[in-house]
């Protein structure tokens, strides 16, 4: 990125700011800036867009600290300084800035070589790094409901001061998940590609369907009655209709009872539909209910289901 414009221009004043500006002060005044002299805001007028090309280049350069530094370094050799080809002493030459930092005169320090004198200054390899930036990445957020999360959609984004952005959500996005979108941030400064849009999704929980990788749970009451006796019932499916499954006499509370292919669809594939049973005890019984439901009881045989349990706890 270091150039030999670096010595010219003063980043901080193109920004109106101080050389110990905070990034978060930097990040609010550039905002304001850009959108100031955004091209969108300003059709037609050539003078806003060099503008908003010369705040992007100091904002690309002030606000990554290694850029930062690397400037602030060359902006102290004195902003004389050239990178001269010729030698013999040139007055504002590149040698006589390295002359008065090192105490050589003359050009005494050729034994290294210019790119080993760069590298070493700047951490590089092999010197000053050429070619067009690219421009820096944006974040952004936003928040799906949890069928669109699950389904996948199109949708479009407000940038601030700039044109609406479209984004493509991919099916079976999950909560916290990171999309690249390329070439929807910054614009280069010098030419070169423009940055990504970096999007963190949100997703709302679902009132009956949670996500499990690849599956989807759901928790289906059923009476005392089918649960020891069994039966038939109807479980929701996301977005469908209802599917039948068979409860067999028996079933427990936690069992679960799986549909096929009725869960999350992405490019990795499918998951399943979890249907977890929950026997439901009513919380009023009617009298002759009651009276037959003592009656069940005694028939019962005398056994403690949790026998075993107490067992194992002392072990």
């Amino acid at each position: 990125m270091a150039s030999q414009d670096w010595f010219d221009k003063d980043f901080y004043a193109v920004l109106g700011v101080s050389k110990d500006v905070s990034e978060a002060e930097l990040k609010k005044v550039y905002r304001k800036l850009a959108r100031q002299y955004h091209p969108d805001s300003n059709p037609g007028d050539a003078a806003a867009e060099a503008k908003f090309k010369e705040i992007s280049e100091a904002h690309s350069v002030l606000s990554d600290p290694e850029l930062r530094r690397e400037y602030d370094q060359i902006r102290a050799m004195g902003s004389g300084a050239r990178f001269t080809a010729g030698g013999g002493g040139q007055a504002g030459g590149f040698e006589d800035v390295f002359g008065g930092m090192f105490g050589n005169r003359g050009g005494a320090y050729q034994s290294a070589s210019f790119e080993d004198l760069l590298g070493g200054m700047f951490g590089g390899q092999g010197g000053f790094r050429t070619g067009p930036t690219p421009g820096r990445d944006i974040s952004a957020a936003t928040t799906l409901d949890f069928v669109t999360a699950i389904k996948g959609e199109t949708i479009k984004l407000q940038a601030a001061g700039g044109a609406p952005i479209t984004v493509k959500i991919p099916a079976g996005v999950s909560d916290g998940q990171k999309i690249k979108v390329k070439g929807k941030g910054e614009p280069s400064p010098n030419g070169g590609p423009a940055g990504d849009l970096v999007l963190t999704v949100t997703v709302r929980k679902h009132p009956v369907f949670e996500r499990d990788g690849l599956n989807l749970r759901v928790t289906v009451p059923v009476t005392f009655t089918e649960a020891a006796l069994g039966a038939t019932i109807e479980v929701p499916t996301l977005g469908g209709e209802p599917v039948k499954l068979r409860v067999a006499p028996g079933t427990p509370s936690g069992r679960i009872l799986r549909v096929k292919g009725r869960g999350v669809t992405t490019a990795k594939g499918s998951g399943d539909l979890l249907a977890e049973v929950e026997v439901a005890v009513p919380s009023r019984i009617p009298d002759d209910a009651l009276a037959a439901l003592k009656a069940f009881a005694d028939a019962m045989p005398d056994e403690n289901p949790r026998a075993e349990l107490l067992e194992r706890a002392k072990a």
